[in-house]
């Protein structure tokens, strides 16, 4: 039987409760998961790639074996198709929150199918308690003071506060 690998590629900025039920999920239909933290220096992350990958590994620890999948992360900043064929892929993950993230992802969806007719692309729904949650959101409100709590792990939420402190000294 050939291996299912999947990617589920995203910047990851921070790495959200929404994020990680996608991984939680995503191990019930492959035998083992790629989180791809794209460069995307264009959108001005907070944490740098390293970081990032760094704070999706302390998070994903705990999933270690679930319904027996392997789960790395890994950096990238190529073509996603690129990046998937690489890593022997033959499944992209990606997570939709409403009906708005549907259209980008279908158009995603279909310029990926045109690079590489062999890579399929699976959506998972979000979860209802998680459905609302963006990265874009969760800094948004930690930066002005906001509780995250209810987005972010404990650990993703204390990284969050040191960055937004260090931010406000130097500016």
């Amino acid at each position: 039987m050939i291996e299912r690998i999947g990617v589920y590629p995203g910047t990851f900025d921070p790495v959200t409760n929404g994020h990680m039920d996608i991984i939680l999920r995503a191990t019930k239909i492959l035998d083992r998961l790629i989180v791809a933290v794209a460069v995307n220096a264009g959108k001005g992350p907070l944490f740098n790639v390293e970081e990032r990958s760094q704070l999706i590994a302390q998070e994903v620890a705990s999933l270690k074996n679930t319904n027996g999948v392997k789960i790395e992360v890994r950096p990238f900043d190529n073509l996603l198709m690129h990046f998937a064929k690489q890593v022997g892929a033959t499944m992209i993950v990606r997570g939709l929150r409403a009906v708005s993230d549907f259209e980008y992802e279908f158009q995603m969806a279909g310029m990926n199918a045109r690079l590489d007719s062999e890579m399929e692309t699976v959506f998972l729904m979000a979860s209802d308690r998680c459905q609302f949650i963006s990265s874009r959101f969760v800094k948004e409100i930690g930066r002005l003071g906001g509780d995250i709590a209810p987005f972010v792990s404990p650990n993703v939420k204390e990284k969050l506060i040191e960055r937004f402190k260090k931010t406000q000294e130097r500016g």
